[in-house]
Order: C-alpha cells, then sequence, then structure tokens
C-alpha cells in the first residue's frame, strides 16, 4: 500500500481489458490520482465516474502529437508530478510473415513498442523531477507478453514489439537507477480480453487451464510499481515457458512448430 499523499499514475489502454483492471486496481490505493489514456473517450469517462474521478486523455498514441498531449493533461491537472506510468496500450494481429509481410511488422511496431517509447520518452522528465522528491515511489511499468520471450506462428509481429519492448526495458532499469525511477516489466500469458478472447483456448478442456484474467496482471503491474518488483509473470507459472526456451530451446521449438499453443485470438482490438 501507498502512502495517502497523492499519488498521479498514466495507464494506457485504459478503455478495456488489463489497462481497465489495472486502474481499478490502482484506485483502490489511498491517495491515487488517475490518467487513463485510450482512444475511446466513452469508455474512459465511465471508468474514471467509476473509481471516483480521473484525468482522461482520449488519444491515438500512435499519433505524432500524442505523447505531448498526454503530458499536458498531466502539467494541467497535476503540475509537474509524476509518480507511475504503465505503458500497457496494444494490440496483435496475427499472420505468418510470408502472407502479411512488413507491413504486420510495422503496424505492431507502431503500437507495441514505437507508442511506449515516446510516451515514455515525453513523460520521462517529470518522473525525475518527482523522483527526486519522493525517492522510492517513482516508476515505469511496461507491459510486455510472454510471447516477448518465447515466440509462436502466425504472431511474429507481435513477438518482434514485444521482444524489443523488454530488452528495451531492461536497458532502461538500469539507465534510470541513478534518477530513482523503478522500470519494472511484466509479461502476460494468455489473458481473455475484449482485444484477446483468447475463445478457442477457453473452449478447449485443457487449454481453459492457462488462460487467466486481467485482474491477475493488475496484480502484477501493482507489484512492479509499487512494490519494486524488477520482472513478474502474469500468471506466475507462465515463467516456465521462458525458462524452456533459454534451457530446451530446440524441445520448445518443435512444440511450438507442432501446434502447441497456436491457437491464439486473431483479434485486432486496440484500447
Amino acid at each position: 500500500m501507498i502512502s495517502p499523499q497523492p499519488y498521479v499514475a498514466v495507464v494506457t489502454g485504459a478503455s478495456s481489458g488489463i489497462g481497465e483492471a489495472t486502474a481499478r486496481r490502482l484506485a483502490r490505493e489511498p491517495g491515487v490520482r488517475l490518467v487513463l489514456v485510450a482512444r475511446r473517450k466513452e469508455r474512459l469517462d465511465q471508468l474514471a465516474e467509476s473509481v471516483g474521478g480521473a484525468t482522461v486523455v482520449a488519444v491515438d498514441l500512435t499519433e505524432a502529437a500524442a505523447p505531448q498531449s498526454v503530458r499536458e493533461a498531466i502539467e494541467r491537472t497535476h503540475g509537474s508530478e509524476l509518480h507511475l506510468l504503465v505503458n500497457n496500450a496494444g494490440a496483435r494481429w496475427a499472420g505468418t510473415f510470408g502472407e502479411t509481410g512488413w507491413a504486420n511488422v510495422e503496424r505492431h511496431m507502431r503500437i507495441d513498442f514505437d507508442a511506449q517509447v515516446r510516451l515514455t520518452e515525453a513523460l520521462l522528465p517529470l518522473l525525475r523531477t518527482t523522483a527526486g522528491s519522493a525517492p522510492g515511489r517513482v516508476a515505469i511499468v511496461n507491459v510486455s507478453s510472454t510471447s516477448g520471450r518465447v515466440a509462436r506462428p502466425n504472431g511474429g509481429g507481435y513477438s518482434a514489439a514485444k521482444f524489443a519492448l523488454a530488452g528495451w526495458s531492461d536497458a532502461l532499469a538500469a539507465e534510470e537507477l541513478a534518477y530513482g525511477v523503478h522500470v519494472g516489466l511484466v509479461l502476460p500469458g494468455f489473458i481473455a480480453t475484449e482485444g484477446f478472447p483468447a475463445a478457442e483456448l477457453r473452449s478447449h478442456p485443457i487449454g481453459r487451464f492457462i488462460v487467466s484474467r486481467p485482474e491477475v496482471v493488475a496484480d502484477a503491474i501493482v507489484d512492479c510499481a509499487l512494490r519494486g518488483k524488477a520482472e513478474r509473470y502474469a500468471p506466475r507459472y507462465y515463467w516456465l515457458a521462458a525458462a524452456a526456451r533459454v534451457l530446451a530451446p530446440r524441445l520448445v521449438a518443435r512444440a511450438v512448430a507442432g501446434g502447441a499453443f497456436t491457437t491464439a485470438t486473431n483479434a485486432g482490438e486496440r484500447d
């Protein structure tokens, strides 16, 4: 639990799924002042009302002016104070590279990596300034994916962006340590959300046991943000997939190529 003093938290992709669950989880902490970011203003307004009030920024984070718009909204309502940035917004479109080519990789990079980096660049000065007066309370949490450690067929574009986000997060964590800004990484497994319904997995007698809820990821984000965890898989047991990829890469490659865990959503929805 954080201090009852004001604690300003930005959550992107907040209109549904993991972002919405994270906003609701953070709203239970005393002193939190939420800044909700996504494209769908009506959804954000409804969420803001349900959590007792929040600053709403309805923008498409892939647009050039979006990072500055978010920063200006924070400065209008909270001055230069910013304690937490949760980079959660993302999307996934299925397809092999042979079928979808560079265009599919590029659109994944724009929303799942470039947008996170650009927003962080715009808000990092606020985070560093706040860290100078609130040591130990300032964090960036980047939401990657277990697919950012273990890639699957039909998801190469998504994995490329999530691998990039994980690698960049590792470097950023080391760089920002001296400034008092903690950087955490959350890697969800299969999570049933509006954009990622995982319907095929949930209909399978075994597959349904590996599909989890957005609230599980929200708890992992809070662990990184408020308790200083460096990295969390959500659910926790998904670390086994990443460990197997390192310890037995050939075995994992055969399993994946043979169809294991390839029944992922074809969703192209975005928060």
